[in-house]
């Protein structure tokens, strides 16, 4: 399939500036005879960039070939020489549009995280939140049927009256594993969000391995979801999980076994994630392959990513908007994370080579064993390990 074209350049890259790149990095490569070399696994490179003692002397224990290894692998070169389908524009507001995967939608690059919205106490605040954030220009709305039970759907279904639906791209998720589950779901969504339809509905966390086996299976969910787009509640399909790349893996496989391609898929990436069960390592290139929309979450892993304090919440937002990520689900509960998600977006430049290098060396001792990315290790963030019933 031919890439999705579409007016603006790459990351805020022209041509010219995404050939030097390129060429830059080829000559480095050259340079320290790493082209054609087997570069080390996460795992093997962290050892190497994190044995010079303190977090303070790491960093600057880091050679120039450890840069270098450290951004390839980082996913920089993919970032920028695989990214043309991703086509980016600013607005005047400072806003960034690319497009979601090979759907040809163009959708804001920060998306307003759906389970965040049922945090504030007033239902006022959260759809003064919601408004806000599609007044300045934030259009991807983030939710899923069994966040806060239900609240958070409800909250953006009413805050998404009087026209503001039409300025909008809205997305939600089931966990129904059963097409009878699964339907259910669907409609009782849509009822909460007070909306005929949405532009994007996603399996909601794939992460045990049995599960894409339990929805590709006859009378699984996805007969649910075919049947529901067939009539009209729904434009596209993707599938969510936080666990292990592995499972997202054999989803795909699961999904081109069917003869099935899915038009988003959504996991985590941050600043952490490229040292640990590493998404951006691992799924990221077969989506980019596949042309597939990239939904980055968990940019700042619900806050514990903070708790490392080495790096700021900014950093983490630049990071993951430096990827080829179509939208980047930031969690908002509040004007003030509201205003610093669109800080993010009006100062963001793409990244060099050394400044990716740097911030995963100084976020690699700490990544280790998944410390801060506890949605990947523990269950609490698991809602459906929480509540099974919501699988049925």
């Amino acid at each position: 399939m031919n890439p999705i074209t579409t007016q603006g350049a790459p990351h805020g890259l022209t041509a010219t500036h995404k050939e030097q790149l390129n060429a830059d990095l080829l000559s480095f490569l050259k340079v320290e005879k790493l082209v054609g070399a087997r570069f080390p696994a996460p795992r093997e490179m962290i050892t190497s960039i994190t044995s010079e003692g303190t977090p303070a002397a790491k960093l600057a224990a880091v050679t120039r070939r450890e840069f270098v290894k450290c951004a390839a692998v980082g996913g920089l070169a993919m970032s920028v020489m695989a990214s043309s389908s991703w086509a980016e524009e600013k607005a005047e507001k400072g806003m960034i549009y690319r497009t979601l995967g090979r759907t040809g939608q163009k959708v804001s690059a920060i998306g307003l995280g759906g389970f965040h919205i049922g945090n504030p106490v007033l239902e006022s605040e959260s759809l003064k939140i919601i408004r806000s954030a599609i007044d300045g220009g934030i259009t991807f709305m983030d939710n899923c049927w069994d966040y806060h039970e239900g609240k958070s759907e409800l909250r953006m279904g009413k805050a998404l009256r009087d026209g503001y639906r039409d300025k909008v791209f809205l997305m939600t998720k089931i966990d129904g594993r059963s097409k009878t589950g699964a339907a259910a779901q669907i409609d009782e969504s849509l009822r909460r969000l007070q909306t005929d339809h949405v532009d994007l509905l996603q399996f909601h966390e794939i992460i045990r391995m049995d599960d894409p086996d339990r929805i590709f299976a006859p009378g699984g969910a996805l007969e649910a979801v075919l049947e529901a787009k067939q009539a009209g509640k729904l434009r596209y399909i993707g599938f969510t999980g936080h666990k292990d790349p592995s499972i997202h893996l054999h989803m795909l496989q699961m999904a081109a076994q069917h003869q099935f391609r899915f038009d988003t898929v959504q996991m985590p990436l941050n600043v952490m994630d490229a040292h640990y069960r590493s998404f951006e390592h691992e799924v990221l290139p077969v989506l980019l392959k596949e042309q597939i929309g990239v939904l980055g979450m968990k940019s700042m892993g619900s806050g514990d990513i903070l708790k490392s304090k080495v790096v700021q919440p900014i950093e983490c937002l630049h990071y993951a908007l430096n990827l080829p990520t179509s939208v980047v689900i930031n969690g908002i509960d509040s004007m003030k994370l509201l205003d610093q998600a669109f800080e993010a977006t009006r100062t963001f430049k793409p990244m060099s080579s050394t400044d990716v290098a740097a911030l995963l060396a100084r976020t690699a001792e700490v990544a280790r064993e998944g410390r801060y990315e506890r949605f990947k290790t523990e269950q609490q963030y698991d809602s459906t390990t929480k509540n099974p019933a919501y699988l049925n």
